[in-house]
């Protein structure tokens, strides 16, 4: 559920830049530093949430709705507050002359765009399930403890580039 929130956040940014919705991309350039605050925020949350956190087997955490929603929820909200993403898609698209004048070839782009998104996530999560069965606890921690201070690193990071 998570990559599908990063894929619903990277089609939205997507048809942004696809549509040419000029007026959203430049609000959300003109609001990067408020963008980045509350992204480079919740990082630093997230990265000191799995820092702190024992790892525990999926079987043994349990696996809700509630998580669920809230994992495609908090991914698509950290996706979302990253205001480069748009200008990434913008420069790619139009330096690959892939901006079309048609509304149907600039909705395939658009699609393409999420449906690589969400079968890239697709393939990451198949391959942590392939590979969960091998990872003990041990490792499992120092995982948690490695991504949490990367993530505290992207979200000090983040805040940092506003000076």
């Amino acid at each position: 559920m998570s990559g599908l929130g990063a894929a619903t956040a990277d089609g939205l940014y997507g048809a942004i830049a696809a549509f040419g919705l000029t007026a959203v991309s430049d609000v959300l350039v003109r609001n990067q530093t408020p963008l980045r605050i509350v992204g480079g925020a919740f990082l630093l949350g997230l990265g000191g949430r799995i820092l702190l956190t024992a790892a525990r087997r999926p079987e043994e955490a349990g696996v809700k709705t509630k998580g669920l929603i809230a994992g495609y929820a908090t991914t698509f909200g950290l996706t979302v507050t990253n205001p480069l993403t748009i200008l990434s898609f913008a420069a790619v698209f139009t330096g690959l002359g892939l901006v079309s004048r048609h509304t149907a070839g600039a909705g395939i782009l658009v699609l393409g765009v999420f449906l690589g998104s969400a079968l890239w996530w697709l393939f990451l999560s198949g391959v942590a399930g392939l590979l969960r069965h091998k990872a003990t606890d041990g490792p499992m921690t120092w995982i948690n403890r490695i991504s949490g201070t990367v993530i505290i690193a992207f979200g000090v990071l983040a805040m940092a580039s506003l000076v």
